[in-house]
């Protein structure tokens, strides 16, 4: 493996609970180096998973955050100035390409679309990126593999992909996990005991039914995390669910009642 890439090894393995056959269809895409994308809400382990996966596979693991302020130079690279004049410094989209790691773009859909196309020569079988800037044709390593995800949830006119970007790759539904499965990712990840772990799914559950009915987006999975380690820590549970679960997601004073009513039905 190349040097270049010793920093973006998943030394460990990280924690994940498979819900389905996503481990195993995963592993086939990338025997055959299909871009993945994953579709799935916030904080329900889809960022988790790519880095599972890549400890799996043993392969480097380069993480984009997207945001709209991100411009193709920003993916690719550009020239910058030093004592000896210029130099060309890869992004880390070009970094993957040429030195064979898995580029993972987390929320793709934040970034602008005229960033998003320099990705769709990467995409199909000419597994290329112009470098238009350095006068280069980068033919990507065997080992690349280009990975999004985006929250569908969050779709609109103006941000969502185009039908010409999401042709382009294999997708991956994810969800948050049914009940007992997250009950166990909780306890695991807090050190919270299994029925403090269920009475906080059980509170995540009766936020979600109210995802369109008040709140934009339910209680995550990720959140749940944050409030066992508060528990686990030894602040009281309610507490720990108004910092982790509760204030986080909504303003409403009504929704807000309503959410602690729930907590204190459980605690």
């Amino acid at each position: 493996m190349s040097e270049a890439l010793n920093a973006y090894r998943v030394v460990q393995e990280p924690y994940y609970r498979p819900v389905a056959d996503e481990i195993s269809l995963y592993e086939a895409a990338y025997s055959v180096r299909m871009p993945m994308m994953l579709k799935g809400p916030t904080g329900c382990g889809k960022t988790r998973f790519v880095e599972y996966m890549a400890w799996k596979l043993q392969k480097p693991l380069i993480t984009v955050a997207c945001n709209e302020d991100m411009t193709a130079s920003d993916l690719v690279g550009r020239f910058l100035l030093d004592a000896n004049g210029t130099r060309w410094q890869d992004g880390p989209l070009a970094t993957a390409a040429r030195h064979g790691a898995i580029c993972y773009l987390d929320e793709v859909v934040e970034a602008r679309q005229d960033t998003t196309v320099v990705i769709h020569p990467l995409t199909d079988n000419r597994r290329v990126l112009p470098l238009e800037k350095k006068g280069e044709l980068l033919k990507a390593h065997p080992d690349f593999q280009i990975v999004i995800s985006y929250n569908p949830g969050y779709q609109s006119l103006m941000k969502d992909l185009k039908q010409s970007t999401k042709q382009r790759f294999g997708a991956l539904d994810f969800n948050y996990p049914e009940h007992d499965v997250e009950t166990e990712i909780v306890a695991h990840e807090t050190g919270v005991s299994p029925e403090v772990a269920a009475k906080l799914v059980s509170i995540a559950e009766r936020a979600r039914n109210l995802k369109g009915h008040g709140l934009d987006e339910g209680i995550s999975t990720r959140m749940l995390i944050y409030a066992g380690s508060l528990i686990a820590q030894g602040v009281a549970a309610q507490a720990a669910c108004r910092v982790a679960l509760v204030r986080p997601i909504t303003d409403d004073p009504d929704m807000r009642d309503a959410l602690d009513a729930a907590v204190a039905t459980f605690f």
